[in-house]
């Protein structure tokens, strides 16, 4: 429940993460809602395609090799990987600009 677009500084994800703005099951009736329609037996096609969306585009790997994340983790690596992280960031110092606008007064 994180990403590296709205400033996170590391971001990790487990191997069976879905990362989409929708579930493959939402995204497959839309996307493929016609194809659906006309096949002889839509919930064996459904599955199908949920399948390949699932592999091909929701999944941690390929979101990792396009820099979203930045590590697929073991599951029982979570709390080894986070210690470091945090150990890795105990240090930081976030340079913020300055406030453009204060308070509006109401």
């Amino acid at each position: 429940m994180d990403s590296k677009s709205i400033g996170s500084d590391l971001c990790f994800a487990w191997p069976n993460a879905e990362l989409a703005v929708m579930g493959p099951q939402g995204a497959v009736n839309i996307v493929y809602r016609r194809e659906l329609d006309a096949a002889p037996d839509p919930e064996v096609r459904r599955q199908e395609l949920v399948e390949e969306y699932t592999e091909r585009f929701a999944n941690p790997y390929i979101a990792a090799e396009r820099g979203y994340v930045d590590d697929v983790i073991d599951p029982a690596e979570t709390r080894r990987v986070l210690v470091r992280g945090l150990e890795l960031l105990r240090s930081k110092k976030a340079e913020l600009p300055k406030r453009k606008h204060g308070n509006v007064p109401l």
